[in-house]
């Protein structure tokens, strides 16, 4: 692997290599990788793939058929597979593999192996990105964003960092501090734990109990705390451009149910209508409201689902 601040593509634009993160689901990061192959563009990236290795031997065959799929990826501009000889689990594979390709690399688009992007997703993430670059106060650049009810703007701001389809500068992810403890001691000197908490519409606090005391292996709810805690912004689209097709049972963070399941967008995000660098107090709102909605059902069958589903968008369950 090369140096490099990035690589220039279409119409001359940089582009950012994307760095896919697989285990033991061969249909669903087939389904990942065709429709990346699907965006504008995608030949000028490059294909980062770190492969995990079985945790346990009924993972092997699953393992195996993923690694063989790997073998046949064409159309990036190049295909680099990393095979785990061990098993790191889904945190440490994300937090080495993202510090060792931006030890490379200015930036870098993450994804993982039960992503369905939209064929304007690698649009949207590189002109974020170029658009944002040296703009200290955004952190990253998302790609999911909830079915709330309300109509949302074209692109908008809000606190912290996110995990669906996201991408990052070498700048950001300096922030990413894996200290738990420390995050959420700073969390609470600074009387920060209901923000935090979308105003108590659901607890990432304890979420960050959980993963210091042992009960999750999450790197998403602490790289959200590094970003909140700095005081940075992540911008995500107002139509989704990630679909998580994960949330079939099929894998080891993944419950079986719609409560976040999301139509694709079916046209580009407009930047032209993005408005100040700040957070969105009115799609701040109708997150929470979707939250807040969502735990008065927290003794239904829907909730259980839900909380399995919002645990496993953070890495929140068993690892590997």
């Amino acid at each position: 692997m090369r140096r490099s601040v990035g690589l220039i593509g279409l119409q001359g634009k940089m582009t950012t290599p994307i760095v896919l993160f697989v285990y033991a689901r061969p249909e669903h990061t087939k389904r990942t990788i065709e429709a990346l192959l699907n965006n504008r563009g995608s030949s000028a990236h490059d294909l980062i793939v770190f492969s995990d290795a079985p945790r346990t031997p009924d993972k092997i065959y699953a393992v195996t058929a993923v690694r063989e799929y790997l073998k046949t990826v064409k159309g990036f501009r190049s295909v680099t597979v990393h095979y785990r000889v061990q098993n790191l689990g889904l945190a440490n594979s994300i937090i080495t593999g993202v510090k060792q390709v931006l030890s490379e690399h200015e930036r870098v688009i993450v994804l993982e192996d039960d992503m369905v992007t939209s064929p304007y997703f690698l649009d949207y993430m590189n002109e974020g990105l170029d658009r944002f670059a040296a703009d200290e106060r955004v952190i990253s650049i998302h790609g999911y964003v909830y079915p709330v009810q309300q109509p949302l703007p074209e692109a908008f701001f809000l606190p912290g960092a996110d995990c669906w389809g996201w991408a990052t500068w070498r700048r950001g992810w300096r922030l990413f501090n894996p200290d738990g403890r420390a995050l959420l001691n700073e969390l609470r000197r600074r009387g920060l734990l209901e923000a935090f908490d979308f105003n108590g519409a659901y607890s990432y606090s304890r979420m960050l109990e959980g993963q210091i005391k042992g009960k999750n292996d999450s790197w998403a709810v602490r790289w959200h705390a590094s970003a909140f805690l700095a005081g940075k912004l992540t911008l995500y689209p107002g139509r989704s451009l990630v679909r998580n097709i994960g949330l079939d049972d099929s894998g080891t963070h993944c419950g079986d149910d719609s409560a976040l399941d999301v139509s694709l967008s079916p046209q580009p995000i407009d930047f032209t209508k993005l408005g100040e660098v700040a957070i969105c107090e009115e799609a701040r709102q109708a997150i929470e409201d979707f939250l807040r909605d969502s735990s008065r059902r927290r003794n239904s069958q829907i909730w259980r689902k839900f909380k399995n589903l919002f645990c496993a968008r953070h890495g929140t369950q068993k690892p590997n």
